[in-house]
């Protein structure tokens, strides 16, 4: 007699402890450990001196003159904001500071722009040893135009305007911005020009239709690192601003320094507090643009 066999009854699903088990995800390594902790120390010492200039901005003066500068306040008080509107003509300097740093940037978007697609996209004999000789420039010391250009600026009735520091700032920050440019212009696939230059269109509507749309992250990245150098500019605007109309942020803020050289340190944190607020709610705006400015190799097509 012939027994039947009954079948195998079917394998009880694995727990539910060891299926948590597998989709547990690998412990961090040391590598991502050490990187993380290296990334929050650097967080904490660029956050930190912003911090601190914002706090000692509210201490009174006589609490930052007879206690530990680096304590926190004892009182928070805003009298230190009006002194230094007061003290200072603060608005116009930085009415000032503005039209050079936007004037500068317009001449460095535009010249850089139309270099690097005369370098890198219509190209022409020598194209690599112009682009070459614009690198060259990035290492020229601004100190040896100092005094050449205040020169030409006397023979020519430039000095105390708003062009003596728009020119040579632009100048000196065009060459980071043709390699920015030439660099991202590199990743743009030719057929799109060729396609272009089929349609009959020419070397200035491909520029105006092509080339300046798909350069608006690098147009964000140029703007915002010439900014930093140029709202910061002390050098430029000492040697050719003669009046008080025209002083921009840095030249304003020597007039917190009074007689026999005592400083209005609080009046003087509030004024820098002021100052740099724009500059940084731009830069927190546009971040991600600069980012994908600075990549913009990931947009190769």
């Amino acid at each position: 007699m012939i027994t039947q066999t009954a079948p195998a009854a079917p394998k009880a699903p694995a727990p539910l402890a060891a299926r948590a088990a597998r989709r547990r995800r690998p412990r961090p390594s040391v590598f991502r450990t050490f990187s993380r902790v290296l990334i929050a120390l650097i967080v904490i010492v660029q956050v930190y001196p912003l911090a601190w200039l914002f706090v000692t901005s509210l201490r009174s003066e006589h609490d930052f003159a007879t206690g530990d500068p680096f304590a926190l306040p004892k009182a928070l008080t805003l009298e230190n904001y009006a002194r230094a509107f007061e003290t200072g003509d603060l608005g116009k300097n930085i009415l000032n500071s503005f039209i050079v740093t936007m004037g500068a940037n317009v001449l460095i978007v535009l010249l850089g722009m139309m270099a690097a697609y005369a370098i890198q996209v219509l190209g022409f004999r020598l194209s690599r040893l112009v682009r070459g000789l614009f690198l060259v420039g990035i290492i020229v010391p601004v100190q040896i135009a100092l005094v050449p250009l205040f020169i030409d600026y006397s023979t020519v009735n430039l000095l105390d305007t708003y062009q003596s520091m728009i020119i040579p700032l632009a100048g000196f920050s065009l060459p980071m911005s043709v390699y920015l440019f030439s660099s991202f212009f590199e990743y743009i696939p030719r057929e799109t020009y060729e396609a272009a230059s089929l349609d009959g269109a020419g070397p200035y509507r491909i520029f105006g239709l092509i080339t300046l749309p798909l350069s608006l992250n690098t147009v964000v990245t140029v703007v915002l690192v010439n900014s930093i150098f140029i709202w910061n500019d002390f050098i430029f605007a000492n040697t050719f601003v003669l009046s008080e109309e025209l002083k921009t942020i840095p030249l304003g803020l020597q007039n917190y320094i009074g007689a026999m050289g005592k400083v209005d340190w609080t009046a003087t944190f509030a004024a820098v507090c002021v100052t740099i607020t724009p500059l940084l709610l731009v830069f927190l705006v546009l971040n991600k643009a600069m980012i994908q400015g600075l990549e913009s190799g990931a947009t190769k097509g």
